[in-house]
């Protein structure tokens, strides 16, 4: 059986969560390097993270699931500032300490550690937590 990597994760959280969605829609699919990530998360890059594998038959179908599920997941909470339901999960490299960043660039080896924080695409409002949807609450 011919297989396809969908998509990849750093995280088996989310890995897990897209999983199940695809499982729940009958689609036969596989997470390979979990354990690897989990246990080792500094070699996620190097292994090219969790990947969620599917059977080249399935890939279609399964993409249009992702998709979807995608889409509901950004429809879900607006931004608090702009109202968008464009937020997403980014990275964003943060220098805490300067000399260790000076040094790092100087003997080329620039490793400064990233922060990932929710984002909106429309207007750029950050935050560390996901917003809260308040429907309810209106």
């Amino acid at each position: 059986m011919e297989t396809i990597t969908l998509k990849t994760f750093d995280n088996y959280f989310t890995a897990n969560i897209i999983l199940t969605k695809l499982q729940d829609a009958g689609i036969e699919c596989y997470l390979f390097d979990e354990n690897t990530v989990t246990i080792g998360p500094l070699i996620s890059g190097a292994i090219g993270g969790i990947k969620l594998v599917v059977s080249a038959n399935d890939a279609q179908i399964a993409a249009t699931v992702l998709q979807q599920f995608e889409t509901e997941y950004l429809n879900a909470v607006p931004c608090p500032k702009c109202g968008a339901h464009e937020i997403l999960l980014v990275v964003k490299p943060v220098t805490r300490n300067y000399l260790t960043a000076i040094l790092t660039w100087f003997f080329s080896s620039y490793a400064v550690a990233p922060e990932k924080i929710y984002q909106c695409q429309h207007c750029g409002y950050e935050s560390l937590d996901m917003p809260l949807n308040n429907k309810e609450d209106n």
